[in-house]
C-alpha cells in the first residue's frame, strides 16, 4: 500500500512539473491539456483523477510556485541572526523570487485572473503574509516596533511589496530596480521602528 502511495504523489509531482512549464512558456490560456497528458504519458482521465480539471492542475501549480518563494524567503532571511536583518533580507527575497522569469507568468499574470481575487489573495495570505505577519508579531513582541496593529501593518507592507513586484517584472534591470525598491521599503519599515 506505501508503494502506490509513493507512486501517486509521484505522478502528481510529475504533472505539476509539466503543467508548470507549459503553464509559463504557453501562459494558461494557450497551455493544453492534451499536451500536458502526453508528454505525463497520463490519460485525461487519470489528470482529472488527481485534480478536476485544468484550473484545479493550476492551482496545484500556482501552490508550488508559491511555496517555492516562501521557502527562499525563509532559507534568506534565516542567514542572519539579526531579527531585523532578517525582515530585510525576507523582503528583498520575496520580490527576487516573485520576478524570476520562470515565476512571473504563474504568480503575477495568469495568478490573478485564472483564480480570481479571492483565491490569489487566499494563497498569499498562506504563502506570504503568514509568514510576514509572524516576523513582525515577534519583532514587537521584542520590543523593536511600536504599538501598532500587526494586521494593518501586515497588510501594508505586503500590498506595498506585490506592487512593488509588479512595478519590477516590467522593467529590465530587476537587480537595479530591486535595490531601489527596497531603499523605499527599508524607509517604510524605519517608521515602523520602536
Amino acid at each position: 500500500m506505501k508503494k502506490n502511495k509513493i507512486e501517486t504523489e509521484q505522478t502528481i509531482q510529475n504533472i505539476i512539473k509539466i503543467a508548470r512549464y507549459h503553464f509559463t512558456e504557453h501562459g494558461y490560456t494557450k497551455a493544453a491539456l492534451e499536451d500536458i497528458v502526453k508528454e505525463a504519458n497520463l490519460t485525461r482521465g487519470a489528470l482529472y483523477h488527481h485534480f478536476q480539471n485544468k484550473k484545479g492542475l493550476f492551482l496545484a501549480v500556482f501552490e508550488t510556485v508559491q511555496q517555492e518563494v516562501g521557502e527562499y524567503v525563509e532559507a534568506e532571511a534565516a542567514k542572519s541572526n539579526d531579527i531585523w536583518v532578517q525582515l530585510i533580507r525576507g523582503c528583498r527575497a520575496f520580490l527576487e523570487g516573485a520576478v524570476q522569469s520562470h515565476n512571473q507568468r504563474i504568480l503575477l499574470i495568469d495568478g490573478p485572473a485564472v483564480l480570481g481575487w479571492d483565491m490569489f489573495r487566499k494563497m498569499d495570505e498562506k504563502y506570504s503574509m503568514n509568514s510576514l505577519k509572524e516576523q513582525l508579531q515577534l519583532m514587537q513582541e521584542k520590543g523593536l516596533l511600536k504599538p501598532i496593529s500587526i494586521e494593518a501593518m501586515t497588510h501594508c507592507l505586503s500590498g506595498a511589496m506585490n506592487e512593488a513586484v509588479l512595478w519590477i517584472a516590467d522593467r529590465r534591470d530587476h537587480k537595479e530596480v530591486i535595490d531601489e525598491a527596497m531603499v523605499v521599503l527599508e524607509h517604510l519599515l524605519e517608521g515602523l521602528r520602536k
